[in-house]
């Protein structure tokens, strides 16, 4: 057996695991590198495999940086099936078509702005996939359930379990018929006790393990502690309705999690009441999956929407659609909370929002996932005294507050809870989605604390020989 790691390995971004075992091949995620300069190369170069030898493809989620190339895999030649849950089939009939719109519109901007028009340019300059690639991709994906083994291949059969980290996320086993070898990937899992969706399930058996570590390197602070913070924040924003809070936030996970912890601050006290809008078209779209998959709440989201539903003079909650009501929410100059996409503030309607609102001191900001190097959203973490928007120097005034307690991803002591219940510890362990700090804090600790041999931290693209 042989494992290679054509992306998620040293960064967090474009997860693609190539499988190559004694009956054939298969690939775990199709996804886009995000963030920096060389994101697009990779992006280019990224399915240099034989697409030939690829029987099937499975998906963790349906996030961009896991699922976001599958259109251009099939564009190039792949007409194998692609399996993943029925919700996160469900939310790529949403996402990858808005992720192709978006490729269509920043090439055409790119060619109208391009200062160079020999051919190699304008091919550089196309969009990765269009809109009717992604469309047709969409043909080759297969819903299963959770929890149910089936056989994508001969010699392999394979089960998703729930990760909790977005709807419809999955840890997946993957058994080797013939040699009855079990490898586990994690894809990204949730941090326990967190709102909206199940916890994590845990997973006892593996030869071999493939983990994030997105926050491998540290933890995240308490509830009560990130609730207290983000309540200051609000009350100290909206006071007296001269200030707005922006919370830049990916449009499936995060922001229906926003929206669940935004309406609890109300309920509980800890806010009086709050005027929300939703900018973000593909944030609606998600949101509505989301209440369309109830089984996969647990109990407190369901008694908190309940409580929505009858609170709306408190919790005042709108889904912005076209345009011009986008356009009308920059006009707004205190006392509302917008949650706009993308979540690390490179694309989308975000941006329009921090153009009109970053230079005000009597704004804030509010950082709630996780910045990948390279991106807006990042260099605002880290700082950032003015940014470019629209090719326009924007002040960084307003304050920009990073909360990273309201996390879907695990943090370390999840991440090292999660993988002892493997008994007995797997054989090899590769260490794969995180910057290289926290991977290699993340390989440490599993040494170190669960004393575990045969770890490694993934480099891209070199073969893993397994015997």
């Amino acid at each position: 057996m042989q494992l290679t790691f054509y992306g998620a390995a040293g960064e967090v971004t474009g997860s693609c695991l190539k499988v190559d075992h004694s009956d054939g091949a298969f690939i775990v995620d199709c996804g886009l590198f995000q963030g920096g300069r060389q994101a697009d190369r990779k992006n280019r170069e990224a399915l240099e495999f034989d697409l030939r030898e690829i029987q099937f493809a499975l998906l963790t989620h349906a996030h961009l940086d896991h699922s976001g190339l599958v259109p251009r895999l099939v564009a190039l030649g792949y007409r194998g099936p692609i399996y993943a849950t029925a919700a996160t089939v469900d939310l790529l009939g949403v996402m990858l078509m808005d992720s192709a719109f978006i490729q269509e519109k920043e090439s055409e901007w790119a060619l109208r702005n391009a200062r160079s028009r020999k051919a190699q340019r304008y091919r550089e300059l196309a969009p990765l996939y269009t809109v009717e690639q992604a469309r047709a991709s969409l043909g080759r994906l297969r819903a299963i359930a959770y929890d149910v083994w089936f056989a994508p291949a001969p010699g392999v059969r394979c089960r998703f379990r729930n990760a909790g980290h977005i709807l419809g996320s999955a840890i997946i086993e993957i058994e080797f018929v013939g040699s009855g070898r079990r490898m586990v990937v994690s894809g990204d899992l949730g941090q326990p006790l967190r709102p909206v969706l199940q916890d994590p399930v845990r997973v006892t058996r593996a030869d071999i393990v493939c983990v994030e570590s997105t926050y491998g390197d540290r933890a995240h602070r308490s509830v009560g502690d990130t609730y207290e913070e983000l309540a200051d924040v609000l009350n100290t924003t909206l006071a007296h309705d001269t200030g707005n809070v922006i919370i830049p936030a990916f449009a499936v996970g995060r922001t229906q999690e926003m929206l669940f912890v935004l309406a609890d601050l109300v309920r509980s006290g800890r806010v009086s009441r709050l005027d929300v809008a939703v900018d973000s078209p593909m944030a609606t779209a998600a949101t509505e999956l989301t209440v369309r998959h109830r089984e996969l709440w647990d109990d407190e989201t369901r008694e908190l929407y309940d409580w929505v539903q009858a609170n709306g003079e408190r919790f005042r909650l709108r889904f912005v659609q076209d345009v011009e009501e986008s356009i009308a929410l920059n006009a707004v100059r205190g006392g509302r909370v917008i949650i706009s996409a993308s979540g690390m503030c490179d694309a989308g309607r975000i941006k329009h929002h921090l153009r009109h609102n970053l230079a005000r001191t009597e704004c804030a900001i509010v950082i709630v996932g996780f910045q990948a190097a390279g991106t807006l959203g990042r260099r605002l973490v880290d700082g950032a005294r003015q940014v470019t928007l629209f090719g326009e120097r924007v002040p960084v005034r307003a304050r920009v507050h990073t909360i990273g307690g309201l996390s879907a991803h695990a943090d370390r002591p999840a991440l090292l809870d999660w993988l002892r219940g493997f008994t007995p510890p797997p054989t090899r362990t590769f260490v794969v989605h995180g910057e290289v700090l926290a991977a290699a804090g993340l390989a440490s600790a599993v040494e170190g604390e669960l004393g575990w041999s045969g770890v490694e931290v993934a480099v891209a693209r070199h073969p893993y020989q397994l015997r």
